[in-house]
């Protein structure tokens, strides 16, 4: 009889998730699910709404990573209602941009990701937190952590409206400009915000890469896979978050396809499986071949680490170091490592600090003009940026009088449901063997899908018409009276 084995619930990420793993009669991992058990339903209930009111509905998916909804949202109204947002107010996004990654990226280094190495793959569970992580590294870098946050998070209130949830966003722009005094005050955050990156890399090659058994768990073969790679790159080829071409490179580091997010649907395609409320996208141009790695397999992968490879570079200084130092360290491009996904989240904070220092300190940051007045009547609209988990589209269609008829959202955590499982179900197979199974070896499983920094309660939308349901009714004692279900294997 085969066993099963439960992680649920899944720890250190956003929303719920669990992890069924099944042995067989020897005790090794016969198969792996990943399941995720929560329903948000954006898509549907937007419906009807005015179109105009999405940058303020959508925010609300996530309490992590409202303002990339909010980009999205906004430049989806640009696009529905054809207006081009002056050149100060799109400076104005990215600076907002900047200073969300900045806080984003700190949180999941030091408060979900970061623990493991911080603190240690085996420490005990309840010291495997971001407490964990400030007793290890200092009160006084812990301080520091908070504090980044905290100014970032005042950057999002100036020019954003809200600390969290902003308001600001708007077909044709921005509704507010800042002003000097608010000006010098980013300045002096952004300024921060790259001594802080240059000092968490600096952590991580002390605490990490000092560390010759976690590198060998990063180059080990456990979390190795090889897939294709998307990420939002400029003209240039290089990294950004908030506008760009969306390239997409082979497991050879080879270019596969490059577009405009408006073309989306011609190279993504969405699959629904019945035990999970996640869809499964894959690449129109290679099919679905199921939950397999390898150039022959549709699966892609939208992480820091695959931004990393499908750009040739980063576009400020410092980053570019980090980039480089990033690659001759690991053997060149591309990686394959998904661990290293936590290594190329902090180059990526460098390069957003140091992206705020160059908008901050432009001359056009401070101007008045930050909307253009849309006049078109309303039909289809696409936007698209990288969220901190990958590649975010927000698809609205309305009708003449902008109410939506049609919305679609694929989120960074859905464009990497098919790699998360992936490498979910090659950790297990390769750490637990002849039914032995302890809180070390459940851990490095959950390490596979931490390393995507997953954000559930953004990414669950489709409804494949089944409700699993399971309930049972125990004694006092703890003995079982009743139990009944559905559509529960």
């Amino acid at each position: 009889m085969k066993q099963r084995l439960t992680i649920d619930p899944i720890t250190r990420l956003e929303g719920h998730g669990k992890i069924e793993v099944f042995l067989d009669e020897a005790g090794n991992v016969a198969n792996t699910y990943f399941q995720i058990p929560e329903l948000r339903g954006f898509e549907v209930f937007c419906l009807g709404r005015p179109a105009e009111e999405m940058p303020r509905i959508t925010n609300r998916i996530c309490g992590v990573c409202p303002e990339a909804h909010h980009m999205a949202a906004s430049k989806a109204l640009d696009d529905l209602y054809k207006v081009d947002p002056p050149s100060a107010a799109k400076k104005l996004r990215e600076l907002f941009y900047g200073a969300f990654y900045v806080t984003d990226h700190t949180t999941h280094f030091y408060a979900l990701g970061g623990p493991d190495f911080v603190v240690g793959t085996d420490a005990p569970a309840g010291e495997r937190n971001i407490l964990g992580v400030v007793a290890k590294v200092g009160t006084e870098a812990g301080l520091r952590v908070i504090n980044t946050r905290k100014q970032n998070h005042e950057v999002i209130r100036i020019i954003g409206g809200r600390a969290i949830h902003p308001v600001a966003g708007l077909p044709g722009g921005m509704s507010k400009a800042i002003n000097e005094d608010e000006r010098q005050f980013i300045e002096g955050v952004a300024r921060e915000n790259v001594e802080f990156g240059l000092w968490s890399l600096q952590v991580f090659r002390d605490i990490v890469l000092q560390n010759p058994a976690y590198v060998d768990l990063i180059v080990g073969d456990i979390y190795t896979q090889h897939t294709y790679y998307m990420g939002t790159v400029d003209a240039q080829n290089k990294v950004n978050f908030y506008d760009g071409k969306i390239r997409v490179v082979d497991p050879d580091g080879v270019e596969f396809v490059k577009y405009d997010p408006r073309h989306y649907t011609e190279h993504i395609a969405e699959r629904v499986e019945p035990y999970s409320y996640l869809k499964y996208p894959y690449l129109k141009g290679v099919g679905w071949k199921g939950v397999v790695d390898g150039k022959d397999s549709g699966m892609y992968a939208c992480t820091p680490l695959s931004r990393l490879n499908a750009a040739d570079g980063m576009a400020t200084p410092r980053a570019q170091e980090a980039y480089e130092e990033f690659y001759s360290t690991l053997g060149g491009k591309p990686v394959h490592h998904t661990l290293a996904t936590h290594w190329a989240r902090l180059i990526e904070l460098l390069y957003a600090a140091e992206r705020m220092v160059e908008l901050v300190t432009d001359p056009e940051i401070t101007s008045p003009n930050v909307r253009t007045i849309p006049t078109e009547k309303p039909t289809v609209g696409i936007g698209s940026v990288e969220a901190p988990r990958g590649t975010l589209t927000h698809h609205y269609e309305t009708d003449e009088n902008g109410i939506l008829t049609r919305v679609n959202l694929i989120v960074g955590t859905t464009n990497n449901f098919a790699p998360i499982t992936y490498t979910i179900k090659k950790a297990a197979n390769a750490l637990i063997h002849d039914g032995v199974v302890n809180d070390g070896i459940l851990n490095k499983v959950e390490m596979a899908f931490r390393s995507y920094d997953p954000c559930f309660s953004c990414a669950t939308h489709s409804l494949p018409g089944q409700m699993p349901l399971e309930l049972v009714v125990r004694a006092a004692d703890g003995a079982v009276i009743d139990h009944r279900s559905q559509y529960v294997d």
